[in-house]
């Protein structure tokens, strides 16, 4: 019977898991992770922190699915060490666990900038629940915040947090919102349904320094504004978690680098999620993690699989209205571009055309279609037939 180790409870490890499940009926499971919960939605913190979800509302895998398939999970547990030559990990209550197959999912922390004072109380960031748990606290004896980057995680993090009642700035190094989903035109539109919601923006503004001044904080700019807050959050994005990976010696660019079937450089020892690199790409994303995580359980399960690479896409909510983003979104104006635009429905459309392919897409507040394009964008139709017709109502996107 062999012996499966998963370290990390996220969506990689618990795909994984699956998968291994699926091909080996009898082998052991054993997933160790940090947390005090069984695996549940990362992205729906920001509904956590509203109040709009409870956490038993964002389990994905409850204690009886692990029971059910027969996989021994380990809450509060985190493994220390991994010895190779005897192929066992150590957990943090001093127990060692062999392992046939082993696979690292530990997915990524928190980037906190070299920006003095975020050591500070009230200064917080957001990857966890107990992280979340932790800001909601502080919001109970908050009325201002200050939100340190525009990307998704952060944005949604302080819609959440403004539906509690505080008022939220955003100071954001780029120029604009979301600059890995949307150009200038898009942000544009996202900032102005932002500002009428009642946040603050200071774009293409670089933090210097958070102080406590008369029992709050003060987040000085490099401009030299100062803007007092309650609480901080820094949402300045994800690193992968590669203490154990280092410690084996793992060889680690952007992240932990793996092969097609997500093996590492030491025999029977496998990585997915958040904290690979894969043909020199790190991905960060939940449907990448769950691609990664699917090869990595039947790799390690004996059966024969390949990861190809992952479409860079995101399909969620932000502040409650839809964004679908892919690909190539063209922010330099590099390429023939199909856009539609009503800023009175909030609607921004851009399709990103290369020798009559669709390489990229931005859907704002309309996202019909979007499983087509994203489709069209994997597969590279070739729409040059039809591309007259991309832009006008009623555009039937089967044809895609």
């Amino acid at each position: 019977m062999k012996q499966y180790i998963i370290i990390g409870n996220g969506v990689a490890a618990n795909t994984a898991a699956e998968n291994i499940r699926m091909n080996d009926k009898k082998g052991a499971i054993k997933i160790f992770t940090m947390e005090a919960v069984p695996y549940y939605y990362l992205p729906a913190l920001p509904e956590y922190l509203s109040g709009e979800k409870k956490i038993e509302n964002m389990i994905l895998h409850n204690t009886n699915w692990y029971e059910n398939n027969n996989i021994e999970l380990f809450l509060n547990t985190e493994i220390v060490s991994i010895d190779v030559a005897a192929k066992q990990v150590m957990a943090s209550d001093s127990i060692s666990h062999p392992y046939d197959k082993l696979l690292i999912a530990t997915g990524g922390y928190s980037f906190v900038p070299p920006i003095a004072g975020t050591d500070n109380a009230g200064v917080y960031s957001l990857r966890t629940l107990k992280d979340a748990d932790l800001i909601k606290n502080k919001t109970k004896t908050s009325k201002d915040m200050v939100l340190i980057g525009g990307g998704l995680l952060g944005l949604e993090a302080g819609n959440g947090i403004r539906k509690r009642g505080i008022n939220i700035t955003v100071v954001e190094f780029f120029p604009r919102l979301l600059p890995r989903q949307m150009d200038s035109a898009g942000a544009a539109m996202l900032q102005k349904v932002m500002e009428e919601m009642g946040f603050k923006f200071y774009l293409g503004a670089k933090t210097k320094e958070i102080e406590v001044q008369q029992n709050r904080l003060s987040v000085t700019l490099e401009s030299g504004e100062e803007i007092p807050a309650d609480l901080v959050l820094v949402s300045a994005g994800v690193r992968p978690e590669m203490k154990l990976a280092n410690n084996i010696g793992l060889e680690t660019n952007l992240g932990v680098k793996v092969n097609d079937q997500m093996e590492t450089g030491i025999t029977d020892i496998y990585a997915a999620g958040d904290l690979v690199e894969h043909n020199g790409r790190f991905y960060g994303i939940w449907p990448a993690a769950m691609d990664q995580g699917r090869i990595a359980g039947l790799s390690m399960s004996g059966q024969k699989a390949a990861y190809s690479g992952t479409v860079l896409s995101n399909t969620l909510k932000v502040i409650g209205i839809d964004l679908t983003a892919a690909g190539e979104i063209d922010a330099d104006e590099k390429y023939e571009s199909i856009v539609i635009t009503d800023s009175k429905k909030n609607i921004y459309r851009k399709l990103v055309i290369k020798d009559n392919i669709i390489i990229g897409t931005i859907l704002f507040g309309d996202i019909t279609g979007s499983d087509k394009i994203l489709k069209a964008i994997s597969s590279k139709t070739d729409i040059s037939s039809f591309k007259e017709e991309l832009n006008k109502p009623g555009f039937d996107f089967t044809k895609l």
